[in-house]
């Protein structure tokens, strides 16, 4: 059996589970989501989300797993949200917004426009002293996870002086220089 795939997931109050030819729906104060599944069987009862699968073979005991936390994913979504943050860290890199267009300043010739899905929320913070951060803020975990590694792909963090584009609290491996 699964270990993540057997465990049932707690729906919130004014969160509403909808399941219909093979489409999950859930709906809450963040938004709607919908996912299609296949190899499983996925009821709502007594206020909790439960996926069964019909045989223990290779392909169901994947998708067991993969679906419960898909749908755990849009629950948390809907009810409270996915957000990510990204550090400029660099001489000279700044990020500003206007609505969904975000103006980032990476240390090319150019300045980086990018437009930002509308699902998701953008927000920028510079303070003095310390690196700009990017904010998104979204319901769809997958989008929010996209949208970020996008701009990170931009700059990525290089080991030497750490310079780039990286998640807030991420550990990145550093190299010694050529004197070492």
């Amino acid at each position: 059996m699964s270990r993540i795939g057997k465990n049932p997931v707690a729906i919130p109050q004014g969160v509403t589970v909808e399941i219909k030819d093979n489409v999950i729906t859930v709906k809450g104060k963040m938004g709607e989501l919908t996912q299609e599944y296949s190899n499983v069987t996925i009821t709502a009862e007594d206020g909790n989300v439960v996926v069964e699968r019909p045989s223990d073979s290779k392909v169901d005991k994947a998708k067991h797993g993969l679906y419960r936390s898909l749908v755990k994913n849009m629950i948390e979504g809907v009810s409270n949200g996915w957000t990510k943050n990204l550090e400029l860290v660099g001489v000279g890199y700044r990020a500003t917004n206007q609505g969904q267009k975000l103006d980032m300043a990476l240390g090319f010739s150019h300045n980086i426009i990018m437009d930002v899905a509308p699902e998701v929320k953008v927000e920028t913070v510079t303070e003095k002293g310390k690196n700009p951060i990017i904010k998104l803020t979204s319901h769809d975990k997958q989008l929010v996870g996209q949208v970020a590694a996008k701009i990170r792909g931009f700059r990525p963090p290089e080991p030497y002086k750490g310079k780039g584009v990286k998640f807030v609290g991420e550990e990145l491996r550093r190299k010694a220089g050529k004197s070492a």
